[in-house]
């Protein structure tokens, strides 16, 4: 009898646990950062809620998991005056840990704690740089709608260039 519990409690405890929630974890730290510095980030998770908002440079904790045996996504928005906005994506993938139940964890690990605690998902992009290009027409004054606005001549609709007059020095 004295022999058989260090067996069971060994069998329960790997039949009981989960590897991947042991071994790994279930948010991971992701930097943003954009070129030029300063512009507005915002993270929005796949239920369109935002779940971050700042300026660049930026550390964020994310979530690798997004619900029961559902992997995180996220849109992550950049933006900056006188840049053109950029969106990246981020998906969290599949945690070579996860696999680790086949030996360790069984079938409770497998198919209830790491698909609950979201660590079967990990995101494997951790630093996500963005180059923002500088958008070729500006406003000097965005308030104002009779601001001067400068503009290159390819961006003027071919209706409002017939309207044009040249004007010599």
């Amino acid at each position: 009898m004295k022999a058989r519990l260090p067996i069971l409690l060994l069998a329960s405890a790997s039949l009981l646990s989960s590897c991947a929630s042991i071994v790994s974890h279930s948010t991971w730290p992701v930097t943003l950062s954009s070129a030029p510095a300063g512009a507005t980030v915002s993270v929005v998770d796949r239920g369109g809620r935002e779940v971050f908002s700042g300026v660049t440079p930026a550390a964020v904790r994310l979530s690798s998991g997004a619900g029961f045996f559902q992997r995180a996504k996220y849109t992550i928005n950049f933006s900056k005056p006188g840049f053109a906005s950029k969106t990246i994506p981020l998906e969290a993938d599949i945690n070579g840990w996860y696999f680790g139940n086949f030996l360790f964890g069984g079938a409770i690990g497998m198919l209830i704690v790491d698909p609950a605690t979201g660590a079967m998902y990990r995101l494997s992009q951790r630093d996500v740089q963005v180059a923002l290009v500088q958008t070729t027409a500006f406003e000097l004054n965005p308030t104002s709608p009779t601001g001067l606005r400068i503009v290159s001549l390819d961006e003027v609709p071919a209706a409002a260039r017939a309207l044009m007059v040249r004007v010599q020095p």
